[in-house]
């Protein structure tokens, strides 16, 4: 058997185990060993077949990575509005403590609401506040129509 058919071989392999595992990135393999067996039709050394082989699949697994549309990046989940429902309810705090915490009724039950500083210098004012993270049994919140250090909220 000629070194090319045995490429071809390997083309064919590569290419049907991309078709049960849906793995792109066996394509790209079989680019590089089409480029192998061309290598072996123009009658190049083992050596220079591997490496056209290498060179060739291996450049288009790179080129793939960069090309491939990256997730946009998420929020943490106790700040995630998709994750947690509570993030962007809100909440009306009725006195602070100095320690910029305060108890609240929230769904019917009791829950300790943490002041998320804006990095104004000012203390957290009673009134309606945005909850913006759920850490625990804990609410982080800012003001109502401020949009603090978390998301924008609408």
């Amino acid at each position: 058997m000629s070194d090319a058919t045995l490429w071809w071989i390997l083309v064919a392999v590569a290419i049907a185990t991309e078709m049960i595992t849906g793995t792109f990135y066996l394509l790209m393999l079989s680019l590089g060993l089409g480029a192998g067996a061309v290598a072996a039709h123009l009658g190049l050394s083992m050596t220079g077949q591997l490496v056209c082989a290498a060179l060739v699949g291996g450049g288009a697994v790179v080129v793939l990575q960069r090309l491939r549309p990256r997730p946009p990046h998420s929020l943490p989940h106790q700040a995630n509005a998709d994750v947690n429902m509570d993030i962007g309810q809100t909440v009306q705090v009725s006195h602070w403590q100095a320690d910029h915490t305060a108890q609240v009724s929230y769904r019917g039950a009791m829950w300790r609401v943490e002041w998320l500083s804006d990095n104004s210098g000012t203390a957290p004012s009673p009134g309606l506040h945005r909850i913006q993270e759920v850490v625990g049994n804990r609410l982080r919140v800012v003001a109502a129509h401020a949009t603090g250090p978390g998301p924008a909220l609408s």
